[in-house]
């Protein structure tokens, strides 16, 4: 059964940074792509970044260039590293993984971590 656990959320003032982590069991981690998504209050949740097996990765336009996602397969876990947070960055993150590549279907979501970004 694949489980996947989100940790790293907090606290923290704009301008600021966090690392979240993602790991996984119960998959052959090194073969899926891990994704990150995201849901603020009252909205749709949103894909956030998401790596490849090796290593490739894409982002949405509105975190370029402040997050980065990387990937540790001897640990099976995922690391968003987010800089220059926002208020806007404010929701609850979420981690999934998918057989299928960076584009999905995304079959397996963790329970999700919060981050809040004060002004």
């Amino acid at each position: 059964q694949v489980q996947v656990v989100e940790s790293g959320g907090g606290l923290v003032q704009a301008g600021g940074s966090l690392r979240l982590s993602c790991a996984a069991s119960g998959l052959t981690f090194s073969s899926y792509a891990m994704g990150w998504f995201r849901q603020a209050p009252g909205k749709e949740r949103e894909f956030v970044a998401a790596i490849s097996w090796s290593g490739g990765n894409t982002y949405t336009d509105s975190v370029k260039g402040r997050f980065t996602i990387s990937r540790d397969n001897s640990e099976n876990t995922v690391y968003p590293q987010m800089n220059s947070l926002k208020p806007e960055d404010t929701a609850v993150y979420y981690c999934a993984a998918s057989r299928s590549g960076l584009k999905g279907p995304y079959d397996s979501w963790g329970q999700g971590t919060q981050v809040t970004v004060s002004s």
